[in-house]
């Protein structure tokens, strides 16, 4: 069953930034796309690069190291459909954000 648990304080993370956390063994890419946030695996599949670490716009993370596309909402690449990442639900109560793992 799916666990809520605390990932950090929605201070930490700017409006259009991102950060990498880190839930148990898995590595997250949080994002605050206009002060509402999405989660999804942190690695891309295509080399393993850091999407924390990729330029989001209109929605859209971009891979900074060969450029593939995924939705932070869905996890799907407007590209490729089959290509994919996996998402997690994401809530904020109060001041903290939670991801469901």
């Amino acid at each position: 069953m799916a666990e809520w648990i605390k990932a950090l304080a929605a201070s930490e993370i700017p409006k259009g930034g991102a950060k990498k956390i880190e839930v148990g063994t898995k590595e997250i890419a949080l994002f605050n796309v206009d002060g509402t946030f999405f989660a999804m695996d942190e690695m891309c599949p295509h080399r393993g690069g850091p999407l924390s670490e990729g330029q989001v716009e209109g929605g859209v993370v971009s891979c900074p190291w060969h450029g593939w596309e995924f939705e932070v909402k869905t996890g799907i690449s407007p590209v490729n459909p089959a290509a994919c990442v996996h998402t997690y639900p994401v809530r904020v109560d109060g001041s903290d954000v939670f991801i469901s793992v």
